[in-house]
């Protein structure tokens, strides 16, 4: 739309060797302002998407702490970052996760109270991590993602390459929850919610259809037009993956309340649709 763009990176060679015409990389450490800080005068709105991976394995308790240093530092330093800047942007995006209402219970809405495993503890420190810009005047959003569906998510990947080999099927008993979004209403809803002056708070990015693991285990399959047949026991998962089974073996059903309210249309709510536009399927 010929808006200039900064991407905030710790590998900016590595950037530029593969990146969209007009933006630029520029180095950061995740932690401070330094380097950076000066160019959120030419800003008209940030989106902070920082954050160690939580498909990493395995969940070590000091890669648990990585997770949330990675998270809150980064935050911290957006916000001084806004706090010094003599010209201020008119909104921030701050990332988070539907992990936030924990692994159990009803359908969760943005006024669904946070759970109190270590990953919606994890995304309460992550959100109150920017809270600071609010303060100051400045609009905040909190976009709490489902997994992304993208060619590139390391998680559709770990999904997808059992269906290829020919032993796809569900994981455990296959009733858990598996929230999901894809990429193209991912990136939507951010401009959405930059573009809608009147969006904060909290908002789901989730996609309108609920799924469970073994529903869009078989849609995948089918996508994929293989079979749908090897199953694997909740003791294996859970003996293999560790902590981190629960990324997998548990899940909650979430709405996007407040983004269908507020106005935004769905390119792709239905998950069959969703996933053969990945796979390029007709």
């Amino acid at each position: 739309d010929g808006h200039k763009v900064w991407v905030l990176t710790r590998d900016p060679k590595r950037f530029n060797v593969d990146h969209p015409e007009g933006a630029t990389a520029v180095g950061w450490d995740g932690r401070t302002a330094q380097n950076w800080g000066e160019i959120v005068n030419d800003m008209d709105a940030i989106i902070n998407l920082a954050g160690e991976n939580t498909a990493s394995w395995p969940w070590s308790k000091a890669r648990k702490q990585s997770f949330w240093d990675s998270r809150v530092w980064a935050g911290q330093a957006v916000a001084e970052a806004i706090r010094m800047a003599k010209k201020k942007p008119n909104v921030l995006i701050q990332t988070s996760g539907i992990g936030h209402y924990g692994f159990h219970g009803e359908m969760a809405v943005e006024s669904t109270p946070a759970g109190n495993d270590f990953m919606a503890r994890l995304t309460v420190a992550w959100e109150a991590s920017s809270q600071a810009v609010e303060e100051l005047g400045m609009r905040r959003a909190v976009i709490r993602t489902a997994v992304v569906l993208a060619r590139d998510n390391i998680i559709l990947k770990l999904m997808e390459l059992p269906a290829r080999l020919f032993f796809g099927g569900r994981l455990g008993n296959g009733r858990q929850t598996l929230s999901w979004i894809h990429i193209a209403d991912q990136v939507g809803a951010i401009r959405f919610l930059i573009e809608n002056k009147q969006a904060s708070g909290a908002y789901n990015l989730v996609a309108p259809e609920s799924t469970s693991n073994a529903d869009f285990l078989r849609t995948l399959a089918k996508t994929l037009k293989k079979p749908y047949w090897f199953h694997v026991p909740e003791f294996v998962l859970r003996l293999f993956l560790g902590a981190m089974s629960v990324m997998v073996l548990e899940g909650r059903p979430a709405y996007p309340r407040r983004l269908l309210d507020a106005g935004y249309e769905f390119k792709y709510p239905v998950l069959e649709h969703a996933l053969k536009d990945l796979f390029h399927q007709v």
